[in-house]
């Protein structure tokens, strides 16, 4: 029996002039652009997580959304079956290619470590079903090592080897998990990989052991032949005061200073980068430029909340930037679009859950659009090449090269050989170049 029984079996695409609730506007998975597949660009996923396993509740008040699945009374492994029968009713017929999932969103926990293993192993065997039955597939899988008790100081990080162990056993089955599910890329979030106060805290230790616990995941990778790609995600506060993982560079730093980099690439947050003091689109350029760059978890917060909303994404320019730094980077391989997005508590029907998504998808495929024709048009990008275009002629190479010390430029300068005046750097005509691109874009003229 469907849970959904009120939505299209498919949401179709039909364009900006529909008047239908449950339709793609923009979002067209076969329309070409700049040579791939909207879809393919994209790599859409929908989170197991807040989607399915979470019950819409908050520090203040209990759960407000009607999830079935999770009432306390269920049988744990009929309602984790229940659950998944729903979760890819709704990846098929929102029509997403991927899904993502933590392993505790797919199978409960046991009485003991080894039956937990048992029901996720025979969770996945009911996932292989669906997704070979609906040709879905998985972006990433994961494991939650940070709701429980015994990771309120960390997992990797904590200053009990046993609970390093304990994660370590529980992120080898996650990976295992996906392994199995044929899983694009195997992501680590260290929900609480960073420090409550310094008083009791020894960071450099803790860096220490979270390598080594990255350094086991990678030597796991290679020994199971797992072809995903590793990400981490990077966050700079909440739940713990400070995560060891704040922001791309700060990844970028511990992967090359651990002899990491090439194993671990980063898996962006849109609401993560703007926590960390950052935009979205700051975030992406990093990585992209700094070839760490890896998938995204499309999401928004709120500028009115310092704290993790998780909103639906729907801002066009503020998606603009991020997707022209992807494609300037080639796009995505093995990553994609994550929607790590929840419902508000108030948005409590079962239809809420595609409203969001529609418009999310169709606010990616809007992005998309208005990137690909600045990236066509190329004035962002010669305007970029032009400004550091004296770093290609002699006194640029010379100075990069090391063979000008600093009295050889001191006395260039002091003969006047050298006199340079400021230059403009143009950022109004450029935000006018974005703008005037998004508009161009406003009644279909893409």
């Amino acid at each position: 029996m469907a849970f959904f029984p009120d939505i299209p079996d498919s949401i179709p695409s039909e364009g900006l002039d529909t008047d239908a609730e449950f339709a793609y506007r923009v979002y067209d998975p076969d329309r070409i652009v700049l040579g791939k597949r909207m879809e393919d660009h994209l790599r859409l996923a929908v989170c197991y997580w807040h989607s399915f396993a979470w019950r819409g509740n908050d520090v203040f008040g209990d759960g407000t959304l009607d999830r079935p699945w999770l009432d306390a009374g269920a049988d744990p492994m009929q309602a984790a079956r229940f659950k998944m029968d729903v979760a890819f009713e709704f990846f098929s017929k929102l029509g997403v290619p991927f899904f993502c999932f933590h392993d505790i969103d797919i199978a409960p926990a046991g009485n003991d470590f080894a039956e937990t293993k048992r029901n996720l192993e025979a969770m996945v065997g009911y996932a292989e079903e669906h997704m070979q039955r609906t040709g879905v597939r998985l972006l990433w899988g994961t494991s939650n090592a940070f709701g429980h008790p015994r990771f309120a100081a960390g997992a990797a990080t904590n200053p009990d080897p046993e609970v390093f162990a304990y994660a370590a056993a529980q992120i080898k089955n996650a990976m295992d998990a996906t392994h199995r599910l044929g899983g694009a890329n195997y992501v680590l979030w260290g929900g609480r990989e960073g420090y409550e106060t310094l008083l009791n805290t020894r960071m450099r230790r803790e860096t220490d052991q979270l390598a080594r616990f990255m350094t086991m995941v990678a030597e796991y990778k290679h020994a199971i032949g797992f072809e995903g790609t590793l990400l981490i995600e990077p966050k700079p506060q909440e739940p713990t005061k400070h995560q060891y993982d704040y922001d791309c560079a700060t990844v970028h730093g511990f992967l090359d200073r651990y002899d990491l980099l090439g194993e671990f690439f980063v898996n962006i947050e849109v609401n993560h980068a703007t926590l960390a003091g950052h935009s979205f689109h700051h975030e992406v350029a990093y990585a992209v430029d700094n070839g760490i760059f890896g998938s995204i978890d499309a999401n928004r917060g709120d500028p009115q909340n310092g704290w993790d909303t998780d909103q639906f994404p729907n801002s066009v320019e503020e998606m603009t930037l991020g997707m022209y730094e992807i494609l300037r980077g080639g796009g995505f391989t093995t990553g994609g679009f994550n929607f790590d997005t929840k419902l508000r508590r108030q948005s409590m029907d079962r239809a809420d859950l595609f409203h969001g998504h529609i418009g999310a998808i169709d606010t990616l495929a809007q992005s998309l659009l208005v990137a690909a024709r600045l990236i066509e048009e190329g004035d962002l990008e010669a305007t970029r090449q032009e400004r550091y275009s004296g770093w290609d002629g002699a006194l640029g190479r010379s100075i990069m090269e090391g063979s000008l010390t600093l009295s050889d430029l001191e006395e260039q300068v002091v003969s006047g050989e050298i006199d340079p005046g400021p230059v403009s750097g143009g950022q109004e005509r450029l935000e006018n170049v974005v703008n005037r691109t998004l508009w161009r874009s406003i009644g279909g003229s893409m």
